[in-house]
């Protein structure tokens, strides 16, 4: 999934920007807290409003670590609220820290956390086997040793990732060593088209299918988990999929066209190219039992979730965590307990948790519902119609995806906020859920600045393209990705009811 926590820089380094950051956040929570009382919006909100401004502040400047910074806005939820009367009781009393501690923590017992930290034991399972690199090998060792071929193959591998290894970050780190093995093995410039043209193509192609399967990405899960908690209902992964899924595939085509015109390799064919991989393929040896374990717990994994609600009602959760179960027992596991904390990425789950408990606090202290009637006034939403929605908030929420260098901390802060918003419209027959996943998918569009998700970070680490490559070519399959929501707006979508339901 994707993964969140950035490796915690030295206070003594901080940069201006980090500094400067840190006290924007603190200076706009003040200024909000001392603002007087606005009609309509309860004191629990407006303190949830001046915490909500420190996070997308923090989140934005990067000016604390992403771990340090959950810890931080947990501290500040509990004892923002603890003074102020319920919002659900105006005029009573004071909720208390244990009020408020149980707000703050209500992420922890989110299905969709447990379900993002399984997600990590996978990723780390992953790497402890080496499947990942195999199935890439494998794949890459069947294609011909052509520029365009051997870019088809990565996207496939993507592809094929996206489906078992359910961390975006994990993805793209298992590729980058691999295409960078064949730049070297291929004695091609690590500067030259080729090798930015793949690096590039391959970091997309994870965000691309982060929006078409449910479990590639953990931002997905933050819009499943309000959901659940707001409608008492959720997406399975089949119906995720039969949404998203057709919307991935298009723009993966429209990614390929996009990359290979914009990048155009120096060269065709590449000599020795399919002799290069199928030597990394055979320095790995056969299969071991624990890559074959492993693979059949994942597929049987993928079998449950794509099943869910069809031919059995286990939820994609609590299946995942029985595979977890699976993987670290004794004998017939692939992992001890120590191997699956090599690299854990705690601070990801730590900052899932507590952003779904801030949307949860944005809901339950009714600030997500009174900034949604902002938004919509002010838009003019109130009657305007479900495409004419989808397409405000699309580009709202890409827009200020430029300013994010996390899909799941822009989710945990605006999927709230898109729920109430279109709980608030007028539009008749609207379906909030199918529109909040709609635009949930709008999220996973990180395709423009390097900085604005890990995957790209990684990639761009391979020091194999400038950023203004990526910028620019980011900035083409944006404008593809969003002519295809008006495509699947009018169309398909519309045609599904995930729009609006059938009269």
């Amino acid at each position: 999934m994707s993964a969140t926590a950035a490796a915690p820089a030295p206070a003594a380094n901080a940069s201006w920007t980090q500094r400067a950051g840190l006290v924007a956040a603190f200076a706009a929570l003040v200024l909000i807290l001392l603002l007087p009382p606005a009609a309509g919006l309860p004191h629990a909100g407006q303190v949830m409003l001046g915490i909500l401004a420190f996070a997308v502040i923090v989140w934005m400047t990067e000016a604390l670590d992403y771990a340090v910074s959950a810890v931080v806005i947990g501290a500040l939820m509990i004892f923002g609220l603890a003074f102020m009367p319920d919002a659900a009781k105006p005029g009573g009393p004071a909720m208390g820290t244990g009020a408020a501690l149980n707000l703050a923590l209500s992420g922890l017992a989110s299905s969709p956390v447990a379900l993002v930290a399984a997600a990590c034991f996978i990723a780390a399972a992953m790497t402890a086997t080496g499947l990942d690199r195999r199935i890439a090998l494998l794949v890459l060792s069947r294609v011909e040793a052509r520029a365009h071929q051997i870019v088809i193959g990565a996207m496939v591998v993507g592809f094929l990732l996206s489906f078992i290894v359910p961390s975006t970050t994990a993805r793209v780190a298992c590729l980058m060593p691999i295409m960078m093995g064949f730049i070297l093995a291929f004695k091609v410039d690590k500067r030259s088209r080729f090798a930015a043209l793949l690096v590039i193509t391959a970091a997309q192609t994870a965000s691309v299918w982060n929006v078409g399967i449910k479990t590639a990405a953990a931002q997905n899960m933050v819009a499943v988990g309000f959901v659940e908690k707001q409608f008492g209902s959720t997406i399975t992964w089949t119906e995720w999929f039969i949404a998203g899924a057709p919307f991935s595939a298009l723009l993966t085509v429209a990614l390929y066209f996009i990359m290979t015109r914009m990048m155009k390799p120096e060269m065709d064919e590449i000599a020795g190219g399919r002799a290069a991989i199928r030597q990394q393929l055979s320095e790995l040896g056969p299969m071991t039992a624990r890559e074959w374990k492993l693979l059949a717990l994942v597929l049987a994994l993928l079998g449950f979730w794509s099943t869910e609600k069809v031919l059995h009602d286990f939820d994609t959760t609590s299946t995942t965590i029985a595979a977890i179960a699976l993987m670290l027992m004794p004998r017939i596991g692939v992992m001890d307990w120590k191997a699956s904390q090599r690299g854990f990425p705690w601070g990801t789950v730590v900052l899932f948790a507590v952003g779904i408990s801030v949307g949860t606090a944005l809901l339950r202290t009714q600030a997500a519902a009174w900034l949604a009637n902002l938004i919509v006034h002010h838009l003019g939403l109130q009657n305007a119609g479900a495409f004419a929605i989808l397409m405000l908030l699309s580009i709202f929420l890409v827009v200020i995806h430029l300013g994010f260098a996390s899909a799941t901390a822009l989710a945990s802060t605006m999927i709230p906020i898109v729920i109430s918003v279109l709980g608030a419209v007028q539009t008749p027959g609207i379906n909030v859920i199918g529109m909040t996943m709609l635009l949930q998918f709008v999220v996973s569009f990180g395709f423009i600045l390097p900085v604005n998700a890990p995957q790209n970070m990684i990639a761009y680490g391979t020091d194999t393209f400038e950023a203004r490559d990526f910028v620019r070519t980011g900035l083409v399959i944006t404008l593809a990705a969003l002519a295809l929501l008006v495509l699947f707006g009018l169309t398909y979508w519309s045609w599904m009811g995930y729009m609006t339901k059938p009269g």
